[in-house]
């Protein structure tokens, strides 16, 4: 009798294997990096380069139409949240870019401030043209009224929403820009003397400056706020923002105004400019000079106008052999484009 064979044994399959094991750690990457996509960067956003725009669609002048050879370009910087993995990895940014601390209040606040300066500079720009062709301008605000003042800050100590600044460190105060333009020439950790009215009385305080979130020489009181300026203009001129925000199209929006009334100001060549203007026809610092430099570049002009100073040095940074020009006023950008052999 023959005992039966015994069955071959089941051949185990091999789970661990170096093949399963890279595949399950690329999987794994994939989805941590997909993750990583998705999620965002709380408390941070990307400033993103946007190529540089004609002023002139923008403007409307009753009875006027774009005159004089050349053209003026303004430059903007967009935004939008970061996410986690471009916070944690450079490389991951989109070309141009730059991290920065989102601001600390909310998104909606943040978009209210924006126009508000941005209608400040279409009653600024056009008040600035006009006066210096000649024309009889006229302007009234009664001064800087305090929307939100950050948590911790010296300034919450003396102000509080509603207070309308009248004054700071013995300047009157009656625009969003004359009030950037006392803080430009300060530093962080400066004691400020304000003056302001809280309801019907008028009070006195004394209030150190802190350091911008994404600037530490730039001085800040830490409030946020906006104002009433009126000006009365003998022509009629509208600009249409499109809903760009912020103070820094002031510049380029006077000088294509004064193009659009006839004064020569590009002399055929393509001029970018970027500014925030006060009344009195002062050109101040902005914020995301790279943005706005490689925006400007991208635009192919010949020439791009920035506040002097800091914005300037950075500006020639990223300039890649595009022609920076400081100025301080709006005279002085005259006067340099002045210089230019016109161009056909």
């Amino acid at each position: 009798m023959t005992s039966p064979e015994a069955p071959e044994p089941r051949k185990r399959t091999a789970w661990l294997s170096p093949g399963r094991i890279a595949a399950t750690g690329a999987l794994l990457l994939v989805v941590a990096g997909i993750a990583l996509w998705i999620a965002p960067a709380d408390g941070y956003q990307l400033e993103l380069v946007d190529r540089a725009h004609p002023v002139a669609p923008l403007v409307h002048i009753v009875g006027k139409h774009a005159s004089g050879r050349g053209t003026i370009y303004f430059v903007d910087v967009r935004e939008r949240p970061a996410r986690l993995i471009e916070r944690l990895l450079p490389w991951a940014r989109t070309e141009g870019s730059s991290l920065v601390r989102s601001p600390p209040i909310s998104s909606s606040l943040d978009r209210r401030l924006g126009q508000v300066e941005m209608l400040d500079s279409q009653k600024i720009a056009p008040y600035v043209a006009l006066k210096l062709l000649g024309y009889d301008v006229k302007e009234r605000s009664v001064g800087v009224t305090v929307l939100q003042v950050e948590q911790g800050v010296p300034a919450a100590k003396a102000l509080q929403p509603d207070d309308v600044i009248l004054a700071v460190d013995g300047r009157t105060v009656r625009t969003i820009a004359e009030l950037h333009g006392v803080l430009a020439g300060k530093r962080p950790g400066d004691k400020l003397p304000l003056r302001f009215r809280r309801q019907n009385a008028i009070r006195n305080a004394t209030v150190a400056t802190i350091a911008a979130a994404g600037d530490s020489k730039q001085a800040i009181l830490g409030i946020f706020a906006s104002d009433n300026l009126q000006v009365r203009l003998p022509v009629n001129i509208t600009i249409d923002a499109q809903g760009i925000g912020g103070p820094s199209a002031g510049l380029a929006f006077a000088l294509d105004i004064l193009q659009e009334l006839g004064r020569n100001v590009a002399h055929g060549h393509k001029i970018a400019a970027t500014g925030e203007l006060t009344l009195d026809g002062q050109v101040l610092p902005i914020g995301g000079v790279k943005q706005k430099t490689l925006g400007a570049r991208r635009a192919h002009v010949d020439a791009f106008l920035v506040p002097a100073g800091d914005n300037a040095r950075e500006a020639r940074h990223y300039a890649d052999g595009l022609r920076i020009i400081p100025v301080e006023n709006v005279q002085q950008a005259l006067r340099a484009l002045a210089t230019f052999a016109p161009k056909a």
